[in-house]
């Protein structure tokens, strides 16, 4: 059931992130990433009112239950993780296709999986080393892919920017695993996302209203909107999955990346990028991969 939910959640991360390109295309980065916090946060508020003050959502898998302080820390370290980690890919994605971003990120899930195994003590079977090498194997041919566009790995901010983002993600995914063998979905969620509005607001008026007329002017998109919705479901998926006993951090990880799936559809028919052909022998590796490493969870 667990591997089902991470396919549901990559799924919606692919539109997530689709939405997520539309809204930075020629927008200031941090006021986007703030709407979406708020959003984020006004969407969940109803479930707070609803589990404080009435029993309507007692017993059910969207009540918000009352944690101690040290629960709320916990999440407040989980939040300071996440959003270091949208604000360099934010600014990445910003500035890079998404036919090369997305695969990056792909490759976040082999950092996890490094953590899993040494934290965790996971263990993967051949099929599931067989689909982790593919991932690394589509990371080199990306590579070579952005040469082709002009992107040097080794000398474009971007690609560090996209990098940095992946290894935070992948500390996040690790200490989403911890947290959810303590925690409700629902705590983790919810709370995560109240305090990265609060991260976001000094943020905002320290960092970019000052100088907003000296940068990229904010223009309101639909999609902005949209990213938190597609980010709320992906989300809330992914960490019912991990709230399974059985459920593997490194598994599901991985196969949340094959969002890029999504994403390189909506590269080639929305945003026109380039070098589609090469990059396709990418995305044929990350599919092969999902394959082998849905073989190994059954």
């Amino acid at each position: 059931m667990w591997v089902v939910l991470a396919f549901m959640s990559a799924f919606m991360l692919g539109f997530y992130e689709i939405n997520k390109k539309k809204s930075l295309d020629g927008n200031a980065v941090i006021p986007v990433l703030f709407l979406n916090t708020l959003i984020s946060s006004l969407i969940f508020v109803p479930f707070i009112l609803l589990s404080f003050f009435t029993s309507a959502l007692d017993g059910t898998m969207l009540y918000v239950p009352h944690v101690p302080l040290s629960q709320h820390i916990a999440v407040f370290i989980k939040a300071i993780i996440v959003l270091s980690s949208w604000l360099s890919g934010y600014f990445a994605v910003k500035n890079l296709p998404i036919t090369i971003t997305g695969p990056i990120k792909a490759t976040q899930p082999v950092m996890t999986l490094v953590g899993a195994l040494l934290i965790f003590g996971e263990r993967l079977n051949l099929y599931q080393w067989i689909g982790v090498l593919l991932s690394i194997a589509s990371f080199l041919l990306l590579s070579m892919s952005g040469k082709k566009e002009g992107i040097r790995f080794g000398h474009n901010k971007w690609i560090f920017f996209t990098v940095l983002s992946a290894i935070l993600g992948a500390l996040s995914g690790l200490y989403d695993k911890y947290l959810m063998g303590t925690m409700d979905v629902m705590t983790v969620q919810v709370w995560f996302n109240v305090y990265q509005l609060a991260l976001m607001i000094p943020i905002l008026l320290l960092l970019w209203y000052p100088l907003r007329k000296k940068t990229t002017p904010f223009k309101w998109r639909w999609s902005i909107l949209l990213v938190s919705v597609f980010l709320i479901v992906a989300d809330w998926i992914y960490f019912y999955a991990l709230s399974f006993p059985d459920s593997m951090i490194s598994i599901v990880s991985m196969i949340r990346r094959s969002n890029v799936l999504v994403t390189f559809t909506a590269g080639a028919f929305f945003f026109h990028e380039k070098n589609l052909k090469s990059k396709a022998v990418d995305l044929l590796l990350v599919l092969i991969g999902m394959i082998f490493l849905y073989l190994g969870t059954k």
